[in-house]
């Protein structure tokens, strides 16, 4: 178990560093009516160092290890190595022409109107198969910038339709790590789980669906007769079909940098010099991307560490008196730990125990627990601007990730849904 600073801060000095990057990104960009205006590089410095300066009884260089502590833990360094990789795989694929024949390619397999629909079904398939977010951001985004490029719909909209579909399978995937640790947790079998989700979260697809069937009736890309290109797509079906297999995403990443390249190579596309060149510049592009996450990791490490997440437990499950409230309260837990951790399987795995206690206390169905755990963790992970997901897809187009949030259809519609399930005690069967 992870220690606490035993010369912890009192009262709520331990989260404040959290309110004060929410402070000074997210309340100053609101005032100024810009988010590009404010780095929030910056903004997570200045509560860096606050959280840095509020840890008491430590000599700066404890503090600032302790600060590196969360910076360095493996989830973080492989979610670096992934950005890396990510970024070195989009640009050497832009570089050989890959995007413009994947978008080719889609133009002439989907008609206009179903652009969205489609893009959203393929999100879903994809992150339901490999039971990751991440990889599907990983394989979608530079085809959906694509496609936003030539449709002319505003490229935050579609990276929010691709963000959204990767977490429908994150949260209903058998192998996706938020179902292993909610369920073990629990104490139950995944597929009892998989029945409560389904029953919770896929009504609030078909509807999200719906609306994008309806929103792309308006959708017209410009006419293209060129054939479209296999050889430069072979790099983008390489990448989707190895993560279907299962492949972890750092090997699936290696065999698409290596694919760019013999297409490359073989059509004439670029040379060697230009394919590293290409790499160098997909990885630079990650600078920011990879400066946030070890900023954000830090700060959260102290977060925990001053006992901050310890504090809200204990505030949040103070006064339960019902069933309903006891779900409620499971809901903000996993929910605010997942805001100071900004990852969700931590997160689950963190209020995980708490949660049975209190599971047992009021006599709850684990399975719902389960559920709520993880798909309440999902719709945090996905909304929240320094979440892997949202920086990967914000990184690899260029944009800021506050302007994906409006547009993030399903993860609010899946929150809701949930919401609703535990205010209406649904599912009957499993809210007894």
């Amino acid at each position: 178990m992870e220690r606490i600073n035993p010369h912890k801060p009192s009262g709520w000095i331990a989260l404040s560093p959290l309110f004060v990057f929410l402070c000074l990104y997210v309340v100053t960009s609101v005032l100024v009516d810009d988010f590009y205006k404010v780095p929030i590089t910056v903004a997570f410095l200045f509560a860096s160092c606050y959280a840095v300066a509020v840890t008491p009884g430590m000599k700066l260089e404890d503090r600032i290890a302790q600060f590196s502590k969360g910076a360095s833990n493996p989830n973080m360094q492989l979610m670096l190595w992934i950005f890396i990789l990510a970024g070195a795989f989009a640009n050497s694929a832009k570089a050989m022409g890959a995007i413009d024949a994947a978008v080719n390619l889609t133009m002439h397999v989907l008609p206009d109107n179903l652009l969205l629909a489609g893009f959203f079904i393929a999100a879903c398939f994809i992150s339901l198969s490999i039971g990751t977010s991440v990889g599907t951001i990983v394989a979608l985004t530079p085809v959906a910038s694509g496609l936003a490029e030539h449709t002319g719909i505003p490229l935050p909209f579609m990276l929010g339709v691709v963000v959204g579909g990767s977490f429908f399978g994150d949260n209903l995937s058998f192998i996706s790590d938020t179902t292993i640790a909610s369920t073990k947790t629990q104490g139950c079998k995944m597929r009892d789980k998989f029945k409560v989700n389904t029953m919770i979260i896929v009504p609030a697809a078909v509807i999200v669906l719906g609306i994008y069937i309806f929103m792309g009736l308006d959708v017209a890309a410009p006419v293209d007769d060129a054939p479209v290109s296999w050889s430069r797509v072979l790099p983008y079906l390489l990448v989707i079909g190895t993560a279907l297999m299962g492949l972890h995403v750092v090997a699936v990443l290696m065999l698409g940098i290596l694919s760019t390249a013999l297409v490359g190579f073989l059509t004439d596309c670029f040379s060697f010099l230009d394919w590293f060149c290409a790499m160098g510049d997909g990885i630079l592009g990650m600078g920011e991307l990879i400066i946030i996450t070890l900023l954000a990791a830090g700060m959260l490490e102290l977060i925990r560490f001053n006992g901050g997440i310890d504090l809200l437990m204990r505030v949040l499950t103070r006064h339960i008196r019902s069933k309903r409230g006891a779900e409620l309260s499971i809901a903000a837990l996993v929910s605010i730990a997942n805001l100071c951790t900004a990852n969700n399987t931590i997160a689950i795995l963190t209020t995980g125990p708490i949660a049975s206690n209190i599971s047992r206390r009021f006599a709850l169905d684990n399975r719902k627990v389960a559920s709520i755990l993880d798909t309440f963790s999902c719709f945090m992970q996905g909304v929240i601007p320094y979440g892997a997901q949202l920086l990967m897809a914000a990184g690899l187009a260029g944009i800021s990730p506050i302007s994906i949030i409006g547009n993030l259809y399903y993860p609010f519609m899946m929150g809701s849904f949930a919401l609703a399930a535990i205010l209406f005690r649904y599912p009957r069967r499993y809210s007894h």
